[in-house]
């Protein structure tokens, strides 16, 4: 019997590929959706050998672009974006601005229309959450200041093309493209548009966000892992196809909103936990499916405009975000973390020129311009933060250097009362997150002085708030230690995660007061090591405590001798990462021998 294989051919040899060149990519110390990129290459058509269906290919990219669209709704967060409101609003903003001026111009003496250049630059204006969160991880960054900044300024980009997306239907007669079938004219057009997806938003955020919760908490009542899944599923997949039909705005727009009415349940982790495996999946076949839209031979035809585009993406928005963030009167080592977090172009890229092509906004080579783009700078992503110390070293050993670019001493304001003369031997907070924060209500229990030293106005403002001793500035910088009576403290604390800035604030430490005693928190094994041999009074591994804090529970639970634990536990902690052998346990009465 004859079977019509082409939609299993496609997902089996997409998947197959991209796992295989997925695979190799991370061997390669590359970001995996290189790798699911190139198997999309493979498949298309391209390139020789087998070719995969391509109409099939666009229905599954859809289905991805939905649970993509989904999980970015499940995890935006108002509260996170308000926190680092005042630089990545307006930062994210200007840098928009700048880069899609900067591929606009570039576009348009190539020989495209404004409208298409324009479009075209918004493209290459958006970086990928993906590589970036990704990124932040493997460096510890996330939870840190520089982390939430960079996070927040890419929620912003977000937001920025979902408003495109939106948009840009309405105004594709305006800049070049198909016209909407709507008559009356542009500001009827934009009307119309505007009141379907207000009256869609008002529909999710006052019956969606009551409605939906409600419905999460009774299917899980039922106890049923496999319908609760499927309620998952069936709201992100219904709300965006009802929203696209009903209310004419896109599938992009409306799983967006599902993922936002999500996240107000209670089950929203669960949610997420649930529909993650699924959600990967298709977002392999959507990055797969884009890889298949790619002439590689672009390479060869234009190379002058691939170099521009890419140069355009690391250079171009790198320097715009650098330049931001400076003017914003944050540090260097900030600066610098956000711009490399910014150097790259991703899935929003991808879904941005596909519309605008099916719209008729852009020629056929644009789509190829920002897929070539995208692959370059995300596989040379990772050098592009290896170069954030290095560079932020090089420029911090040249004190004029230093004073042009941050122009003057950061300004270390008191915002809660300080009496700076009963500062004594009193202990110096540098972050007050969930580390900082911990230590300071501990220590202000026993009646021990401290003062906190942030550089996040958001942050300082809350603490304030909340009536703790806390000055702003940045403690890479003396003139804030010293305000903070540095000379006169009994330790210094740096609960905020960062291998580079933590040895300057350690270097500037030791020149005001050679005596002071420090407690550094560390996110590698071997800053932890780097750290102890200069000295430091502590340095803390979290991931290395958090293991060590449950291997003591675990062996409490088979009453092991509390004697042989602490041995157990302290031949865990000094033996690096590699492996070690421990001496056989003695048996010991309460021990589990039968």
């Amino acid at each position: 019997m004859h079977h019509e294989t082409a939609l299993i051919a496609t997902i089996a040899g997409g998947l197959g590929l991209a796992f295989i060149l997925g695979f190799l990519a991370t061997r390669l110390r590359l970001p995996p959706l290189v790798g699911y990129l190139a198997a999309g290459v493979v498949v298309g058509p391209f390139t020789p050998g087998f070719v995969a269906d391509g109409g099939l290919a666009s229905q599954l990219a859809e289905i991805g672009v939905i649970l993509l669209m989904f999980g970015v709704g499940m995890h935006f967060s108002i509260r996170d974006l308000l926190a680092v409101r005042r630089i990545a609003i307006p930062g994210a903003i200007a840098q928009i601005v700048v880069a899609t001026a900067l591929g606009a111009v570039v576009a348009h003496f190539g020989g495209w229309s404004w409208g298409a250049a324009a479009v075209f630059g918004l493209s290459l204006s958006v970086a990928s959450t993906v590589v970036l969160l990704r990124a932040l991880e493997e460096r510890g960054l996330l939870d840190s200041v520089d982390g939430r900044i960079a996070v927040g300024w890419l929620v912003v980009e977000d937001l920025v093309t979902v408003l495109a997306l939106v948009m840009l239907p309405a105004l594709a007669g305006v800049l070049g493209g198909n016209a909407p079938s709507a008559t009356g004219g542009i500001w009827t057009t934009l009307g119309i548009t505007f009141a379907k997806v207000t009256a869609f938003v008002a529909l999710m955020l006052f019956v969606g966000t009551r409605f939906v919760p409600m419905l999460l908490e009774r299917v899980a009542r039922t106890g049923s892992r496999e319908l609760f899944t499927l309620s998952v599923l069936a709201i992100a997949l219904g709300i965006a196809f009802g929203a696209a039909e009903l209310f004419g705005v896109s599938f992009a727009l409306g799983a967006f909103f599902a993922g936002v009415v999500i996240n107000e349940s209670d089950l929203s982790h669960q949610a997420a936990a649930e529909a993650l495996p699924l959600q990967d999946a298709f977002a392999v076949l959507f990055f797969v499916s884009v890889g298949m839209l790619f002439d590689p031979t672009v390479l060869l035809r234009d190379p002058l405009s691939v170099l521009s585009t890419v140069l355009i993406v690391i250079l171009g928005k790198s320097i715009a975000s650098f330049l931001i963030v400076l003017a914003f009167r944050y540090p260097v080592r900030t600066a610098l973390t956000v711009s490399a977090s910014l150097a790259q172009i991703g899935e929003f890229s991808f879904i941005l020129v596909g519309l605008a092509l099916v719209l008729g906004l852009v020629p056929v080579e644009a789509q190829s311009l920002v897929l070539a783009g995208s692959i370059i700078s995300i596989a040379l992503n990772p050098l592009i933060f290896g170069t954030v110390e290095p560079v932020g070293r090089w420029i911090s050993a040249r004190p004029r250097l230093l004073r042009i670019l941050q122009r003057e001493e950061p300004q270390v304001t008191e915002v809660a009362p300080v009496d700076e003369e009963g500062l004594r031997d009193h202990a110096v907070i540098v972050g007050f997150g969930r580390v900082g924060g911990t230590i300071g209500r501990a220590i202000e229990r026993l009646g021990i002085r401290y003062v906190v030293l942030e550089q996040s106005i958001e942050a300082v403002d809350d603490l304030r708030d909340r009536g703790i001793p806390v000055l702003f500035g940045d403690a890479t910088r003396a003139g804030s230690l010293e305000r903070a009576h540095l000379e006169r403290a009994r330790i210094l604390v740096l609960a905020s995660p960062g291998g580079y800035q933590s040895r300057q604030i350690l270097d500037i430490a030791r020149r005001i007061n050679p005596n002071i005693d420090t407690v550094v928190r560390t996110h590698s094994a071997a800053e932890q090591r780097f750290l102890e041999k200069q000295g430091v009074g502590l340095a803390v591994n979290g991931e290395r405590e958090l293991a060590l804090g449950m291997t003591r529970y675990v062996l409490q639970r088979f009453d092991t001798d509390p004697n042989q634990l602490e041995t157990i536990v302290s031949a865990l902690r000094t033996s690096g990462q590699g492996p070690m052998l421990i001496e056989p346990p003695v048996a010991t009465p309460g021990a589990l021998a039968s």
